[in-house]
């Protein structure tokens, strides 16, 4: 069985989808569509940087969902795939849970972008810069990790943002606490814990005020139950009704991204092919050790699409 995953915030690199563009057109309508949906040409931004600005939330989350789209679109129309036919499942790890549900269409490709906008915008400014911070645990199991947290937090926030698995989990919270667990991660042989070069303190309470945000936001958006299961990050478990969908998309904003346990599931249920479509290779590599009985790929260029099997 397949499933088919996508990446998040942190695989975008300048230059991703340009192959894709050069080679196919239906590469090239996924760009020009999100364009028009944002009124900003932000494929431009996408081929030929500069990495700053496409780094800028507001624009690398509609973007990697584009590069993921248009990966899609190309392996429908040159390798025949077919989603509900060929695809058991799919999860995006935090962003790309839009992207899941924008391939199976749930949201139109224009609503996806806009509201990816919307997302990022929201995201940066519910926090006044400095004032929050993540970190990462590496060689910290989940258990391990909630309870450094909840020690640091002294009275802040300091949560558990994201549940990566093979041991990696991310925290986030007011910055001072943070670094206390930090500090904490380290006194307790934590193989490594580093504070992270982000622009605010995503996945946490503190970003209350952007789930607010994305809930006005989704209210106004017309969802459809998607053509094949996707797996919520808050939940781990798929869904399909369009209210529960538009309740997990809110939920996802201050809530842990478990993507461990995710991954687990769908590979419980019978999946033993991941193909990680769009940017990068970030997610591949976790499945790779979350199920290590599995299979996981990496599709993002015309090479990767003519190595896809077709069914």
């Amino acid at each position: 069985m397949r499933a088919l995953i996508f990446p998040g915030q942190g695989s975008q690199a300048v230059g991703m989808g340009k192959a894709l563009a050069a080679a196919f057109p239906q590469a090239r309508a996924v760009f020009a569509e999100v364009d028009d949906a944002l009124s900003q040409p932000l494929a431009r931004l996408m081929f030929d940087g500069p990495l700053d600005a496409l780094t800028l939330t507001v624009n690398a989350q509609p973007a990697l969902m584009a590069a993921s789209l248009a990966v899609l679109r190309v392996l429908e129309a040159e390798r025949g795939l077919d989603l509900a036919r060929d695809v058991a499942c799919m999860a995006g790890h935090s962003l790309g849970e839009y992207a899941a549900l924008a391939a199976a269409g749930s949201l139109t490709l224009a609503d996806t972008a806009r509201l990816l906008r919307i997302r990022g915008a929201a995201m940066q400014a519910a926090v006044a810069p400095g004032a929050g911070a993540m970190a990462a645990l590496i060689g910290a199991e989940i258990e391990a990790a909630r309870a450094i947290a909840s020690e640091a937090a002294a009275g802040a926030v300091c949560d558990v943002a994201n549940d990566n698995g093979a041991g990696q989990v991310v925290l986030s919270g007011d910055r001072d606490a943070v670094a206390r667990a930090v500090a904490l991660a380290q006194a307790r042989g934590i193989k490594r814990a580093v504070m992270l070069n982000v622009s605010a303190p995503f996945h946490c309470r503190l970003m209350r005020p952007a789930a607010d945000a994305m809930g006005t936001a989704l209210a106004a958006v017309a969802l459809k139950a998607p053509v094949v299961p996707v797996y919520a990050n808050v939940r781990a478990a798929p869904a399909t009704d369009p209210q529960a969908i538009r309740e997990n998309l809110v939920a996802q904003v201050t809530g842990t991204v478990r993507w461990r346990e995710s991954v687990s599931a769908m590979a419980t249920a019978g999946v033993d092919a991941f193909f990680e479509v769009g940017a990068g290779k970030v997610l591949s590599g976790l499945v790779k050790r979350i199920a290590p009985g599995a299979s996981a790929t990496s599709v993002g260029t015309p090479d990767d699409v003519a190595a896809f099997p077709a069914r």
